[in-house]
């Protein structure tokens, strides 16, 4: 091999050895959480998020009561038989709340819920079936199947999580998609939330623990946390792109020009 082509082959190396080092500045500031803790101010969240039922909600409702043969046909329930003698397993199906924000009933018909809260249903089914006669001593159950966020962008998992508890902040969020990147941007991260059929949107800054007093602390059901790539990443991306690009072409002129001289001044065998 020539000590010209050994001389391009370490180029290359020294090129592509330049770029795998390529310089990225992160300070403590972009990546700590709740930087001024220390002097923070806890106070009581003033209007704690509690869920109100919306369309197309998926409802577990419940009815029990003394006599079981009354209150069973509120509770529709699918069996699932095995052969073999293994135990039959029975689950509850949910109430859909359909497009006008009703759910239909036996014995009670169509009842309006949306815009209920959850304890604000069982008082009114256990009113109705009190008033009506329907079932003595009523014991009502309701709650969410379908609550869920979803976390996009810069997390270890992004996805949409369903929680059981109807009670959900930023942070157990974050914590479900696996914590953010060190490429994410903690300062500018964007909550999207449908209010009243309206796509509206906030930015958190999770740098700061005045988040801890928000009122977008609380998730609602089907919101959606967007996490953003910081600033810096963007920057370093672009900067490699390019270094890149100067390099590319760099070394195909000096390819062109070596093999021109080689092919010229090469003596003959």
């Amino acid at each position: 091999m020539s000590k010209t082509i050994r001389t391009m082959l370490w180029l290359v190396f020294l090129a592509g050895a330049s770029l795998s080092v390529f310089p990225g500045c992160t300070s403590s500031k972009d990546i700590l959480y709740f930087q001024d803790i220390d002097t923070f101010d806890a106070r009581k969240i003033e209007a704690e998020y509690e869920p109100v039922i919306m369309k197309d909600d998926k409802l577990q409702i419940i009815i029990s009561g003394p006599d079981k043969s009354v209150v069973m046909p509120y509770n529709f329930t699918l069996s699932t038989n095995q052969s073999g003698g293994y135990t039959t397993t029975q689950s509850v199906v949910p109430y859909l709340v359909d497009s006008q924000g009703y759910i239909d009933m036996p014995g009670l018909g169509r009842i309006k819920v949306e815009g209920m809260r959850r304890v604000d249903l069982v008082d009114h089914i256990t009113r109705l079936l009190t008033d009506q006669g329907l079932v003595k001593e009523p014991v009502v159950s309701v709650s969410f199947l379908n609550y869920r966020v979803t976390v996009l962008g810069e997390v270890k998992a992004p996805g949409t999580y369903t929680v059981p508890s109807e009670r959900v902040t930023v942070l157990q969020a974050l914590g479900m998609a696996g914590d953010l990147l060190i490429t994410a941007d903690r300062h500018d991260l964007i909550l999207i939330r449908d209010v009243d059929g309206v796509q509206t949107h906030y930015k958190i800054d999770l740098t700061q623990s005045d988040i801890l007093n928000s009122p977008y602390f609380y998730l609602h059901q089907n919101d959606v946390l967007y996490v953003p790539q910081s600033a810096t990443r963007i920057a370093q991306g672009t900067a490699a792109t390019g270094l890149w690009s100067i390099v590319l072409s760099s070394l195909t002129t000096l390819v062109t020009v070596a093999t021109f001289f080689i092919t010229r001044f090469a003596k003959p065998a």
